[in-house]
């Protein structure tokens, strides 16, 4: 009986990890056909429902955290998954001027890209036990184009966003009501930006260490 909670944990954990990997291949499918058949111009129409839905099912990271079913410090997944929501929810579906530009279709391609590579890592530890050294190193080591290409785009879209934010006043929070509180989403919106300047160096310089231990470790393995 001992062995039972553990049994559930990684059956659990598997199921999510294979299921969230397939929701990845999905956007990556559709953004790569949308590309070669409409161009950069189509690519949120085609992903828009998997994307949403893969990268929100992502909550459950934090939640995995928070409970200990996973390592992982919830400090480090909580603001990589949040600017995510953000930018799928809060720039992306929010402000739809936003939806063709080309940093779309890079920030798709990054993501996807990055999620089927971790995911399928992870599936197959929890699934197997382990995973094939090749994929190993494809986990700790894709990052090292892929986050920039991610932040870059993810930047650039927030930046574009900007006018359309302050123009349409959406979110925002005008006093006097009932609450006797104001909000303003374009200024919350610079603030979210100007958080990239020190968090995405923080970031990288966390995920280069994770990377050393990782790598060092599989080889005295």
């Amino acid at each position: 009986m001992a062995g039972f909670p553990s049994t559930l944990r990684r059956i659990y954990l598997s199921a999510y990890n294979w299921v969230v990997f397939f929701g990845w291949l999905q956007v990556f499918y559709f953004a790569i056909k949308a590309l070669r058949e409409g161009g950069p111009t189509t690519v949120y129409d085609a992903v828009e429902k998997p994307l949403q839905l893969a990268q929100t099912a992502a909550v459950m990271e934090i939640v995995h955290g928070l409970v200990g079913l996973v390592r992982s410090p919830v400090s480090a997944t909580l603001p990589q998954i949040g600017s995510r929501l953000f930018l799928v929810w809060g720039i992306l579906w929010s402000f739809p001027e936003t939806r063709t530009h080309i940093l779309v279709s890079s920030l798709v391609i990054s993501w996807s890209i990055t999620e089927i590579i971790r995911y399928s890592f992870f599936g197959m530890k929890e699934t197997l036990g382990s995973a094939p050294s090749w994929l190993l190193w494809l986990r700790y080591s894709s990052f090292l184009i892929l986050y920039p290409t991610g932040i870059t785009s993810e930047v650039g879209l927030i930046y574009i966003a900007l006018p359309y934010i302050k123009a349409s006043e959406k979110y925002c929070i005008r006093m006097p009501n009932t609450w006797n509180f104001s909000f303003d989403y374009f200024y919350a919106s610079i603030i979210g930006l100007a958080i990239y300047a020190p968090g995405s160096p923080h970031m990288y310089g966390y995920m280069l260490g994770q990377r050393k231990k990782a790598l060092s470790k599989s080889k005295t393995a």
